[in-house]
């Protein structure tokens, strides 16, 4: 993007089945995923090297993230800006009884040729609708790596830290992070 093109708020849509993922959607996951994992960004899959990675290295990560989308149980939250996929993230139902009414989200991300247009204000902004008035979840919850400021832009979401793991998150040899705990009460939010 060129500074001198018109800039819209980013279009929000979501898929909730597999069978929705085309292969050419699977090509813009695993794209934006590796520019955002290859530019630093704390979204590396658990199976994943780190960084420098490879488009393969990060596609069974993206196919197994769609093969879990159920409308009751996970979806994909998609931020496109001019017909280029932004940005995405997931978000999940917690599997177990005592924790049904919580939700996930995880891998969060902008591409880098989208950051600071608001793509994910827009796609959090979004989450907690979905979450609450179609997912029927009442608070979510989200880990996120300390030392990239994203603790700042989750609590201007709303979000609230509850705890941290220190020293959990190894970056590199002499480089560890906290993991940084958040949730989000979607009772009483009002629909974005």
């Amino acid at each position: 993007m060129t500074t001198h093109e018109t800039v819209h708020a980013p279009a929000i849509t979501q898929i909730s089945r597999a069978q929705d993922a085309t292969a050419a959607l699977r090509r813009e996951l695993t794209d934006c995923w590796t520019a955002v994992v290859n530019d630093g960004g704390a979204v590396i899959p658990m199976d994943c090297p780190l960084p420098p990675v490879t488009r393969s290295a990060i596609e069974p990560a993206v196919d197994r993230i769609v093969g879990e989308l159920s409308p009751q149980h996970g979806r994909l939250l998609l931020a496109r800006v001019g017909g280029s996929l932004a940005g995405w993230m997931a978000v999940r139902r917690e599997q177990h009884p005592l924790a049904a009414h919580w939700g996930v989200v995880n891998h969060v991300q902008t591409h880098v040729r989208f950051r600071g247009l608001g793509v994910g204000a827009a796609l959090m902004g979004r989450a907690a609708a979905v979450a609450r008035e179609e997912m029927g979840l009442e608070r979510l919850r989200l880990s996120a790596r300390a030392g990239l400021g994203l603790e700042d832009f989750y609590r201007k979401c709303g979000w609230t830290e509850v705890g941290r793991w220190p020293g959990a998150l190894r970056v590199a040899p002499g480089d560890d992070r906290d993991e940084i705990l958040m949730s989000l009460a979607l009772r009483d939010r009002v629909s974005s």
